[in-house]
């Protein structure tokens, strides 16, 4: 049995705490430091299944810049390929704020929305 120790911030609320999870085999055993349950699962989660959530900007037809952003969170290992998609993305104006530009990124069931208007 292995045992190892990782060191964590949380990134779930402003007071960001800092953690130890203790991992056995890699699977979490113990979590402390935090100071609300919310950074004890997301450490669970950061250590045996990281996401996070994209944010980009992506270039409209005509040139303007539209941010963009996923609906929700993606697997941390999809990030890289999940930006070739999104930056390769150039929908026609007008697009509304929390228009889907692209659905179901890499089959992850999360979409791309927009995150602002653009006329």
């Amino acid at each position: 049995m292995e045992k190892t120790t990782r060191a964590l911030t949380c990134i779930v609320c402003p007071r960001g705490c800092q953690m130890q999870v203790t991992l056995e085999d890699g699977v979490p055993v113990s979590v402390c430091g935090n100071i609300c349950p919310r950074g004890k699962t997301y450490a669970e989660a950061e250590c045996t299944h990281p996401v996070r959530t994209l944010t980009s900007t992506i270039r409209l037809q005509d040139g303007r810049i539209l941010p963009v952003k996923t609906n929700g969170a993606i697997p941390k290992h999809l990030l890289f390929d999940a930006m070739d998609i999104v930056g390769g993305l150039h929908p026609a104006a007008p697009v509304a704020l929390g228009q889907v530009i692209l659905q179901n990124l890499l089959d992850t069931g999360v979409d791309v929305v927009a995150t602002a208007d653009a006329e």
